[in-house]
């Protein structure tokens, strides 16, 4: 189900290279912290567990909190986009995490870490993430998969990163002081934004399609006479859920989110629990995050191959289902290295699923509608995203042990592979049904075209009989015809 070409929609074509890969450098930047921060900053929580003695599920409170913020501000951030741009979103987005983390250094209470990293920093991250994938799909189309593959490998290579600079940090500096530091270095976003120039489209392009539009629509000139429901539907394209593609996707997606996150989350914590020293537990992400490094843009190569991609949702459904099998066997690491070979498959399998998250959202919907499309995903995400992590600490507070939340969060992820599979089969074999019946209506209607052409080659060759015939008739007869 490959997505529709621009030629289709009579829109220039993306350049698909040149400075689309500073783009692509770009967007690496900011979708690297809009990820991996949430996950790096679990380095802080048995400590800041501790200082302000609180349970497992009201520390995991300050990522959930992020996360669902950066997931819930999607539309406010794809109106923002639609209107201004990826460029000054960006860097306002880079200037609002600064001031989250600053902020967060003066904290006295958790309550107060919920405000400064949950919200405002999470907010930050949501104007990070919805522009840097929405430029992409405007420069790029062929290469679109191997472009965002490049760009979500920011993710593991920060996590690889932010995690032992963290605990570094931490040793040398104390949460508050770390935080303080992590703000200064949250404005390297405002850096990438600065690059993600604008499209330039050719102006001959444009102008048709604008005098196409106006052609077709009489009644723009009443458009400031727009009702408030009406503008809001053009910012955000809410005729999306009636589309059978974005709700198998979204339906999935929600599924799979309750527990996608915790399990990173909760690894550093989970060594710890083990007797792992600080730096080997902080290490664990770290090897994640190498091994979802290569396998990021390993797994975008793979779906823009001419196998892959037109059942480019069949991959995305069994990279779901791998990383929840990781989860269901991770109970079974008893010792370090038992856990290392976890992170390892987990890598693996979190680093495939990524690199197709949002090409699968695209793929189904096009690049047109895909701002509005990963709006309305990433707001109604935000509450499997919130209640994941503290239902997995909640978890672990009432049985005392990880193991049962690993394989709790497992045992969703393999299910939502599972209904995205059956559903996109489904979906597929609807689309091939629905392109029968459009082909046969074609050649019903050029049957018919044709049948109707057949009486007057038939009249021509009955003319041309009768006056062959006609030869061997009276004379009376031939001039009859002649007169006729």
């Amino acid at each position: 189900m490959p997505p529709k070409s621009p030629e289709s929609t009579q829109q220039p074509l993306p350049p698909d290279g040149g400075w689309g890969w500073i783009v692509v450098f770009a967007s690496f930047i900011s979708i690297g912290f809009s990820y991996a921060f949430p996950k790096s900053v679990t380095v802080f929580f048995k400590d800041i567990q501790e200082i302000f003695k609180v349970s497992h599920s009201q520390i995991a409170w300050i990522s959930s909190i992020m996360l669902a913020v950066m997931y819930a501000g999607g539309p406010i951030s794809s109106v923002l986009v639609n209107t201004y741009g990826s460029r000054p979103v960006v860097m306002c987005g880079g200037l609002l995490c600064c001031i989250g983390m600053i902020s967060a250094s003066f904290s006295n209470t958790v309550t107060e870490l919920y405000l400064t990293v949950g919200f405002l920093t999470g907010l930050g991250l949501a104007f990070n993430l919805q522009p840097a994938l929405t430029i992409l799909g405007q420069y790029f189309y062929r290469r679109r998969p191997l472009a965002i593959g490049l760009a979500m490998t920011g993710s593991p290579v920060f996590l690889s990163t932010l995690a032992p600079f963290s605990q570094y940090l931490y040793n040398q500096y104390g949460w508050r002081g770390s935080f303080l530091i992590l703000g200064g270095v949250f404005l390297h976003s405002c850096f990438g934004g600065s690059l993600m120039r604008p499209v330039v489209k050719n102006p001959r392009t444009l102008t048709s399609n604008k005098s196409k539009i106006d052609s077709g629509h009489p009644n723009t000139k009443n458009a400031n006479k727009l009702s408030l429901a009406d503008r809001i539907n053009m910012m955000l394209d809410f005729r999306l859920f009636k589309h059978r593609g974005f709700i198998i996707y979204l339906s999935g997606s929600i599924i799979m989110f309750i527990g996608f996150f915790a399990p990173v989350l909760f690894l550093t914590p989970y060594a710890k629990n083990k007797g792992v020293d600080d730096y080997y537990s902080a290490l664990l992400l770290s090897v994640m995050a190498f091994v979802d490094m290569f396998s990021r843009p390993v797994g975008g190569l793979i779906a823009n191959t001419k196998l892959i991609r037109p059942r480019i949702q069949y991959y995305f459904s069994i990279s779901i289902i791998f990383t929840g099998i990781c989860h269901l066997l991770c109970p079974l690491a008893d010792t370090y290295a038992a856990l290392v070979v976890y992170a390892i498959f987990f890598g693996l399998g979190f680093g495939s699923t990524s690199s197709v998250l949002y090409e699968s959202l695209m793929d189904h919907v096009g690049p047109a509608r895909f701002s509005s499309a990963v709006g309305l995903v990433t707001i109604t995400e935000c509450g499997p995203v919130l209640i994941g992590p503290p239902l997995a600490g909640k978890l672990v507070d009432e049985t005392g042990e990880y193991k049962y939340m690993y394989a709790a969060c497992g045992t969703i992820v393999v299910i939502s592979g599972i209904w995205l599979f059956i559903g996109n089969a489904i979906n597929y074999r609807l689309l091939e049904k629905e392109k029968k019946r459009a082909n046969a209506r074609k050649s019903k209607a050029s049957f018919h075209t044709s049948k109707e052409s057949v009486p007057l080659n038939k009249s021509k060759q009955d003319n041309v009989a009768i006056r062959g015939s006609s030869a061997h008739s009276s004379p009376s007869n031939r001039e009859r015809e002649s007169n006729i």
